[in-house]
C-alpha cells in the first residue's frame, strides 16, 4: 500500500468538516474497545492502516473525550436536579398533606362547626329554658396561681326540697378543679350551714385550719364565701367560727367574726384558659365599669395582670345603640366578620352574661354578620343566661 500523503494539518482540517459525531459511550469504553481489536489483527498488510485507523480514531478521542466529559457531567447534574426536585416535591405534598391532617384534627377536637351548631349542649353557660325541675350551683374555684376565682355552674338532677346549703355542702366531692384544670380547693376544710334565725351563713373551721397561713390562701378563701354566697342567695352576712367558738383567726384580717355579702356587678367578662385546655371559661373582670358600653370596650383587649385574655374578636365591631325594656341593642359594623365556630359562641356569650351584669335580660344585634351563630338566632333577641360556665358533675338525664 502507498504511503499517504496527508499532512498532519491536512488530517485536522478533514477532521473539523466531519459532521458531528455523537457517542454517548463512556470514554473508557471506546479506548478499551480500541486496543482489543488492534491487538487482533493478523495480517500484516493491515498493521499500517490500522495504525492510521488507530490515528483518527484517537485524534477523535482526543476531539470528543472533553464533549463527552461535559455531557457525563450534565447528563449526571440534570438527574441528580430531577431527583431533587422530586424529593422537593415528595417533601412539600407530604408537608400539605401533614398540614390537612393537623388542620382536620384541630377541627375535630373543637368539634366541626356542623356538628357542633347542631347541639345546643356545646354552649359554654347555663340557661333558664334548660332548667326544667332543676336546680343549679355555681362554685367559684381559684386558678392554679390561686390569682383569680372562676365561677363554675353545675346542675343538680333531683334537689329535691333540701336548701341550696345542704346541695351546696353535698356536691363539693363531685367537682372536678384538676380535670377542668384549676387548684383543688374543695370540699373546703370547713362546715357551711344555714342560721335560719338571722337568715345568716355560718362558716365553722376546725383549730387546725390553714386558711390564715399566707395572704394568697386567706384571700381565695374569702373570696370564695362571699362569692358562693352571693351567688346561690340572697343571704346578706356570714357568721364565721373556729371549733364553735365565735371568730377565725386570719394573718392579714386578725380575727374576723362576721363578713357582710355585697352582690356585686357591672363586670366585663374575659377568657380563662387554663393550660392544655381549650374550652375557656367566662370569667367576670377584677374592676366594675360605669356602664355597658365601658365594659363592652374593654373586652376587645387582654388583661394580662390577671391572666385573661380578650372575649371579643378584633373582627367583630359595633357599639351600643340603645337600651329598651332591659334589651340591649347593639348595632354592627358592615365591615364586621364572625365565623360560625365555637369560639364565637363563646364571645357571644360573655356579651350576654356582660349584659346581665348590668341588670338587662336581652340582647339583640342589628346587622349582624350572619343569621345562625351555634344554637343562637341573632335576628332575634336572645335571653341573657342564669349562670355561667356549666360543667358536669352527675350524669344528666
Amino acid at each position: 500500500m502507498e504511503k499517504s500523503e496527508w499532512s498532519d494539518r491536512q488530517l485536522e482540517e478533514m477532521l473539523r468538516q466531519m459532521p458531528k459525531i455523537e457517542d454517548y459511550r463512556n470514554p473508557r469504553d471506546i479506548y478499551q474497545n480500541l486496543s482489543i481489536k488492534i491487538k487482533r489483527g493478523k495480517r500484516k498488510s493491515w498493521v499500517l492502516p490500522s495504525f492510521a485507523t488507530a490515528a483518527v480514531l484517537l485524534l477523535l478521542f482526543i476531539i470528543l473525550a472533553p464533549n463527552l466529559t461535559n455531557w457525563s457531567q450534565n447528563s449526571s447534574e440534570d438527574s441528580m436536579k430531577q431527583k431533587s426536585t422530586s424529593s422537593e416535591n415528595k417533601i412539600t405534598a407530604q408537608l400539605k398533606s401533614e398540614k390537612k391532617d393537623s388542620s382536620s384534627k384541630s377541627a375535630q377536637k373543637i368539634g366541626t362547626p356542623k356538628l357542633f351548631m347542631q347541639s345546643a349542649n356545646l354552649k359554654n353557660a347555663l340557661y333558664k329554658n334548660e332548667l326544667g325541675s332543676r336546680k343549679f350551683l355555681t362554685y367559684w374555684i381559684p386558678d392554679q396561681q390561686g390569682q383569680i376565682l372562676i365561677p363554675v355552674s353545675t346542675l343538680i338532677n333531683h334537689p329535691g326540697n333540701k336548701s341550696w346549703v345542704d346541695l351546696f355542702n353535698e356536691k363539693t366531692a363531685q367537682l372536678k378543679e384538676k380535670e377542668w384544670g384549676l387548684s383543688d380547693f374543695y370540699p373546703l376544710n370547713a362546715k357551711m350551714k344555714l342560721d335560719t334565725n338571722d337568715d345568716s351563713i355560718i362558716i365553722d373551721v376546725p383549730a387546725n385550719h390553714s386558711y390564715g397561713e399566707g395572704s394568697a390562701t386567706e384571700t381565695s378563701f374569702i373570696n370564695a364565701i362571699e362569692k358562693n354566697v352571693s351567688t346561690n342567695s340572697n343571704i346578706k352576712k356570714v357568721k364565721f367560727t373556729t371549733n364553735g367558738n365565735p371568730g377565725i383567726i386570719l394573718g392579714n384580717y386578725g380575727e374576723k367574726k362576721e363578713l357582710d355579702i355585697q352582690l356585686e356587678q357591672n363586670h366585663a367578662n374575659f377568657f380563662f384558659i387554663p393550660d392544655g385546655k381549650e374550652i375557656p371559661f367566662i370569667v367576670p373582670s377584677q374592676k366594675s365599669y360605669t356602664d355597658v358600653a365601658a365594659a363592652l370596650e374593654s373586652m376587645w383587649s387582654d388583661q394580662p395582670e390577671w391572666g385573661l385574655k380578650a372575649s371579643l374578636p378584633p373582627s367583630l365591631k359595633f357599639r351600643v345603640d340603645a337600651i329598651k325594656n332591659k334589651t340591649l341593642f347593639l348595632s354592627v359594623q358592615d365591615s364586621s366578620n364572625l365565623e360560625n365556630i365555637p369560639m364565637s359562641v363563646y364571645s357571644y356569650e360573655a356579651i350576654l352574661l356582660t349584659a346581665k351584669e348590668f341588670g338587662l335580660e336581652h340582647v339583640m344585634l342589628e346587622n349582624p354578620p350572619i343569621k345562625n351563630l351555634g344554637p343562637f338566632d341573632l335576628l332575634k333577641e336572645n335571653e341573657v343566661p342564669v349562670a355561667p360556665n356549666l360543667r358536669t358533675v352527675e350524669d344528666q338525664p
